[in-house]
């Protein structure tokens, strides 16, 4: 338990402190880092970086190993780099959008931000995986170099999708983190991830009010740096064929993005509906 509290009050105050700092000293200006919501008024993507921070540094504290305190880093490091790249050098103007666009971009050649973005987290994530994978099992038994191999590409899958699809909900304030809050909430109840798990609470917390205030948004940065941090957290904690069903259900919904819009899906769902709206401004009529 003091684990896993100080590992959620380690993200949340780093998530505050850097988001404060970023405020103060802003890389590139202020103005780099404001889009405009879907309200049609600006907002700040600088909760992304800030939620990163606290994830890593939450992560560092209350990870069960140096073996899982080094994935978790490497996987929401990655997710929040190349994410951050894609928020600020994406090109606007073009009409490739969402997993398939990029992807059919980088099979022509063509390498878009949104595609380095897919390359790079998803190296990350294998990366990860293969760090967060013991080649011994627990009783000191070696295992194959094939079963491990298998092992570490399911996991390397299940932290990219998962990076992808907090990414995805990212559309409204406070969707993405409640998605996540609601998904860490059991993981931080006990077994190896409850400490990482504990840690998205905490800069979820944090990062909370402003997003749900609709000046800050998580940005590419953010939602792929928690997404990341959620996936790795299953790769530590959940035995293969719960790895193999969170990977599964990922994919799923990742692959019905491209044709339904989570948003209206939601909005015809009470019980989704309702969740979707804790805490956030009325829509606008």
């Amino acid at each position: 338990m003091t684990r896993r509290l100080l590992a959620a009050a380690t993200a949340a105050a780093v998530t505050s402190a850097v988001r404060r700092r970023l405020a103060d000293t802003t890389p590139g200006g202020a103005e780099r880092w404001t889009r405009t919501n879907h309200r049609g008024e600006p907002v700040s993507m600088l909760e992304g970086p800030a939620v990163a921070a606290g994830l890593v540094a939450g992560a560092v504290v209350g990870a069960p190993s140096a073996r899982a305190a080094a994935a978790l880093a490497l996987a929401t490091g990655a997710g929040a780099a190349f994410g951050v790249v894609d928020d600020l050098a994406e090109d606007r103007t073009a009409t490739r959008k969402g997993l398939r666009g990029h992807l059919g971009a980088l099979a022509r050649g063509e390498v878009t931000t949104g595609g380095l973005k897919v390359l790079g987290i998803g190296a990350g994530a294998l990366l990860a995986a293969a760090v967060a994978t013991p080649r011994h099992r627990p009783g000191g038994a070696s295992r194959s170099a094939v079963g491990w191999a298998a092992d570490v590409a399911v996991s390397g899958a299940l932290v990219a999708a998962s990076a992808n699809l907090v990414n995805l909900l990212d559309l409204r304030p406070g969707r993405a983190l409640k998605a996540v809050g609601i998904a860490a909430g059991p993981l931080a109840l006990g077994g190896p991830a409850a400490a990482p798990a504990a840690a998205m609470l905490g800069a979820v917390a944090a990062a909370a009010p402003a997003d749900l205030a609709e000046s800050d948004m998580l940005g590419d940065g953010g939602a792929n740096a928690l997404g990341a941090a959620l996936g790795t957290a299953l790769v530590i904690g959940a035995p293969r064929p719960v790895r193999i069903a969170a990977l599964a259900g990922a994919v799923a919904l990742t692959v019905a993005s491209e044709r339904v819009s989570f948003t209206q899906v939601i909005e015809r769902t009470p019980v989704l509906r309702d969740i979707d709206g804790w805490g956030r401004r009325p829509a606008v009529t």
